[in-house]
């Protein structure tokens, strides 16, 4: 079974993620933060990974420790939920179109932690949600799941519009990359012979 889940708790943040890789999109998503529940719907909708994610921070200083750590939570319950990797697809990207926005995302699931994020945002926030946030969301996951992966907003002038294709775009690349391909078997897709190092 392809699961992983993840429990950080510090002086900031009390966070649970559990996730089912051959999943359906389902769970229940519950941060304190209305927009950043919606960015995570839409990504366990789209990769048709199952997510939990129960997180309660230090909302009254702001979002910045609840979004950084359920992002670490969720990377690390990834990483868990792959194993050695063997038979993954391994390499996948995705161009998103909402509405006026254009995003596309490209994922590697190398073992090699690296984020390229190249989203400028037509404004600063999105209700009471701060959108530099969302790089430092994709940044904590990269990092903790091992993966390589680019962001790249082509265009847009709505901002919820970009920030959910960004979502959305990193979905649907995850969901292509983690799909165990059956030319592979249980090969680990590598002339290393590991993607864990």
């Amino acid at each position: 079974m392809r699961k992983g889940t993840c429990r950080r708790t510090t002086r900031e943040t009390d966070v649970s993620v559990a996730l089912n890789l051959d999943g359906a999109g389902g769970g229940e998503r519950s941060t304190g933060i209305g927009f950043f529940d919606h960015m995570l719907d839409q990504l366990a909708r789209h990769s048709l990974i199952d997510v939990d994610v129960a997180a309660k921070g230090d909302l009254h200083i702001d979002m910045h420790h609840t979004v950084e750590d359920v992002g670490i939570a969720l990377g690390r319950a990834l990483r868990q939920s792959l194993g050695d990797m063997g038979g993954v697809v391994r390499y996948a990207d995705a161009t998103i179109p909402m509405d006026e926005a254009l995003t596309r995302a490209a994922v590697d699931v190398s073992g090699r932690p690296f984020l390229v994020f190249d989203v400028k945002f037509p404004a600063q926030k999105v209700g009471d949600f701060d959108l530099e946030l969302v790089r430092e969301f994709f940044q904590a996951f990269a990092i903790n799941a091992g993966l390589t992966l680019h962001v790249g907003n082509l265009y847009g002038a709505n901002a919820h519009h970009v920030a959910e294709s960004c979502f959305k775009a990193v979905a649907r690349a995850l969901r292509a990359a983690v799909a165990i391909d059956p030319r592979e078997g249980a090969r680990t897709p590598s002339t290393k012979g590991t993607l864990s190092a």
